[in-house]
């Protein structure tokens, strides 16, 4: 049977369980404001009966309670919202980043009209028709000559804005890195703490806010997923890879590499593998480095590339007013000085590659002209080659635009004698260098008889730059490759800036003298403005200049519109998550109010029982 102070210890029980209510409550107001915080709630059940239903228990009516008592103290958490807002965070962060580094790639497009490159490049072709119009006047030859710093000081301005943006990207990954590795160090350190208190039969529950917490900041970083293998390993992976698992954290390194404008690349230190990230800050950081800002800046070097060698074409042909000829009018940077473009590209100390720009065909061409041919050009493409079949019925014209729809990474055109010339783009793999064509093979005759291009048609006959002399399979003439970025560098040629006169106006006589009065050259240059002369996809340099002013504005908008997106649907989780976890200061007062009522019924219920015992023990029998 229950002895007679079997009411003290229902009492002590019951003063425990509120005091620690009473407790808990405080401690969710104290940390209203903290951070991650998650607020706690004391799991309160029935003490064990006095008895069990064994052959032993008393001949009692029932089972006589013993009180309560505080079986644990949980925090209020929805896990599967929490999974869900470490998805939706990495989408949100993603977004935010790019949005804020499209505003700075917005305003370097957005310069004033007066020094923008399209406004000079305006004025630079306007110069030029001036020229024609007056080519004896050495006021129009200045103002070429001006006009065209102008321009190329507003073309390096934009590459330095450009790659200023890429180094700011590039600074942004490294410290990111050291974040995430931080984050994950200090998630695999509360793992193991946490594994301990529960061992000890503890419900660790700051230190799991405090993981929680780690956890919400490495998903804005990175896009990471987290997993409970069993009750107590907590794991978190990133793009499937194991990130943390348990006490064990991996980390990643940042190693500087020889292509992509020598900008490092995350890698994993452990096993040197290259890193991959689809989400986040990080994410976003990599993806507008080595896409955006690096399309941007080889659309921009495509543009000058073009640009100056359709220029110098024209020049080196024409006569300047002082009878002096051959001279480029922009300077050019041959990426080697071999005159076959032969490159030692592993560093062995052999040239085992050739690096040409440009192969100009010798045969002069009819647009209209059907070529009566057929076959297959097999090109350089972004990932290996591409094939660009033509019919006998085609023209010529049909042909050119056909190269140029392909996805190949080598573009057509006829340049002002109808010789078909063929260019080498960027390249959109980064281990492929730029403005280098890589390989031209045809199946037929049209590359290797009728343009006079290939020395040869068939596989055994094919232009591949992965060897020396590669040239040997042209008849065409060609042009050595630039040095990387030709935007960077560009200027007028020093022999010009020197000497106006120098600046051709038109083609020289059959004696090779200058004639008053010839602006043809001029003429030629100036038309070169509305020609088809294939910048990249771009037909014409306003064509250029349209789409990449449209295409930057476009992407900006869209990294604004699904950031703004991102950060409604995250306000209703986190106002979801707010009204499940956080802290309501006027209902823990109420819950407070309400513990402390029943702790003062507690005590007197022990008052009573302590009244009861006195009588007992003291009065009874007197």
């Amino acid at each position: 049977m229950a002895n007679s102070f079997a009411g003290i210890e229902l009492g002590k029980r019951s003063l425990m369980a509120h005091s620690t209510q009473i407790t808990t409550a405080g401690h969710n107001i104290s940390n209203a404001d903290t951070e991650g915080y998650t607020r706690q709630r004391v799991q309160v059940k029935t003490f064990d009966p006095l008895y069990r239903p064994d052959l032993e228990r008393a001949e009692v009516p029932g089972q006589i309670g013993q009180g309560s008592t505080v079986e644990s103290i949980t925090r209020l958490r929805d896990e599967l919202l929490d999974q869900r807002i470490v998805a939706q965070e990495s989408q949100e962060s993603y977004w935010s980043t790019r949005e804020k580094y499209y505003v700075m790639i917005e305003q370097v497009y957005n310069e004033p009209n007066e020094v923008s490159v399209r406004t000079n490049m305006d004025k630079f072709w306007n110069s030029w028709q001036d020229l024609s119009t007056y080519p004896e006047s050495k006021a129009a030859r200045l103002a070429v000559v001006t006009r065209s710093e102008s321009l190329t000081a507003s073309i390096q301005q934009r590459y330095k804005s450009l790659a200023g943006i890429g180094e700011l990207l590039n600074g942004d990954i490294e410290a990111t890195v050291k974040q995430v590795n931080e984050y994950s160090k200090q998630i695999a350190a509360l793992n193991g703490e946490i594994v301990r208190s529960k061992a000890m039969g503890d419900n660790p529950n700051d230190l799991m806010d405090r993981r929680d917490l780690l956890v919400d900041k490495l998903s804005s970083l990175a896009n990471i997923t987290t997993d409970r293998r069993d009750s107590d390993e907590f794991m978190v992976h990133i793009d499937g890879q194991v990130l943390v698992q348990g006490e064990k954290a991996r980390t990643f390194d940042v190693v500087a590499t020889t292509d992509n404008n020598g900008y490092s690349k995350v890698v994993w230190s452990d096993t040197s593998n290259d890193a991959h990230f689809t989400g986040g800050q990080l994410g976003a950081l990599i993806e507008l480095r080595d896409d955006d800002i690096r399309q941007e800046i080889q659309s921009l070097n495509t543009m000058t590339m073009n640009f100056v060698d359709l220029v110098n074409d024209v020049h080196r042909a024409g006569i300047g007013a002082n009878n002096v000829k051959g001279l480029d009018f922009f300077t050019q940077h041959p990426f080697v000085t071999d005159i076959n473009g032969n490159y030692d590209r592993n560093g062995d100390g052999v040239a085992d590659t050739s690096y040409v720009f440009r192969f100009t065909g010798t045969h002069a061409l009819n647009p209209q002209d059907k070529v009566g041919l057929s076959g297959t050009m097999t090109l350089s493409g972004k990932s290996g080659t591409v094939n660009v079949p033509y019919y006998a019925t085609d023209t010529i014209s049909d042909v050119v635009n056909r190269i140029n729809d392909s996805d190949g990474e080598v573009k057509a055109y006829l340049d002002r004698n109808n010789h078909l010339v063929l260019k080498a783009t960027t390249a959109q793999n980064m281990e492929d260098p730029d403005f280098v064509i890589r390989h031209v093979e045809d199946s037929g005759l049209f590359l290797a008889g009728y343009t006079g291009i290939l020395r040869g048609s068939g596989a055994e006959n094919a232009y591949d730059f992965a060897q020396a002399d590669a040239v040997n399979a042209l008849s065409a003439s060609f042009s050595v490759a630039p040095v990387l970025n030709p935007s960077a560098y560009v200027a007028v040629n020093e022999v010009i800036a020197g000497d106006v006169l120098s600046v051709a106006t038109g083609f020289p006589t059959k004696g090779g003298l200058a004639m008053s009065g010839d602006g043809r050259a001029a003429v030629e240059i100036a038309s070169i403005r509305n020609n088809a002369v294939m910048i990249g996809k771009d037909r014409s340099f306003d064509e250029y200049f349209a789409n990449s002013v449209t295409n930057v504005g476009l992407k900006g908008e869209q990294a604004e519109t699904n950031m703004l997106s991102q950060n409604a649907i995250m306000n209703d989780l986190r106002d979801l998550r707010d009204s499940i976890s956080g802290v309501n200061i006027d209902e823990e007062l109420a819950d407070i109010i309400k513990f402390q009522h029943g702790y003062n019924a507690a005590a007197k219920f022990v008052t009573v029982i302590d009244e009861m015992l006195d009588t007992v023990i003291n009065r009874l029998g007197v």
